[in-house]
C-alpha cells in the first residue's frame, strides 16, 4: 500500500509490518525489509520506518500525520 502525510507527501509502500503479539497490536510499518544485520535493523527501524500511532487512516492508502525523520539519532 502506498503511505501519505495528512498534507499529501508521498512517503512510500509498506513492505513489512512489526506486530507486537503481546499487545496484539501493528506497532510500525516499514519501507523496506528488515535488514538481517542488527545495527542496519536498528537504522531501518529508525530512518525508514512509521510508527502505527502516527496513522490516521487505512482505506485504499495509508495516511499518516508525520514520516520517518532520516538521520534522526
Amino acid at each position: 500500500m502506498d503511505i501519505f502525510t495528512d498534507a499529501g507527501k508521498f512517503i512510500g509502500n509498506a513492505q513489512d509490518f512489526i506486530v507486537d503479539f503481546e499487545g496484539g497490536e501493528v506497532s510500525r510499518i516499514l519501507l523496506e525489509q528488515l535488514p538481517v544485520g542488527k545495527d542496519d535493523a536498528k537504522k531501518a527501524l529508525r530512518e525508514r520506518s512509521i510508527l502505527y500511532k502516527n496513522v490516521k487512516s487505512v482505506e485504499d492508502v495509508i495516511v499518516i500525520t508525520k514520516g520517518p525523520t532520516p538521520g534522526a539519532q
